[in-house]
């Protein structure tokens, strides 16, 4: 069922015939939501809208400064510690 906007509502067992014709219309940039017992279920977008560069952490991993001994090290040493 097309609502008028730029999302299109779609029943699964629907989609299934018209695969052809809603990625024609996904690939135009609207939005596809599939519809199962009358719950939306899953979306379709043009590949282009999911692709999100997530920022890098390398800067933020290099100030991140630890104090004490390394978690191996405490681990291993209560391990030790236990056995006696």
């Amino acid at each position: 069922m097309w609502n008028g906007g730029k999302a299109m509502e779609i029943s699964a067992k629907e989609a299934r015939a018209r695969l052809s014709d809603l990625l024609n219309r996904v690939e135009k940039g609207e939005e596809v939501f599939l519809i199962r017992r009358g719950k939306k279920v899953a979306r379709l977008v043009p590949a282009e809208k999911v692709h999100k560069t997530l920022p890098s952490l390398k800067e933020f991993r290099a100030s991140i400064r630890t104090k004490g001994q390394p978690l191996s090290m405490v681990v291993a040493n209560n391990r030790k510690e236990e056995r006696f």
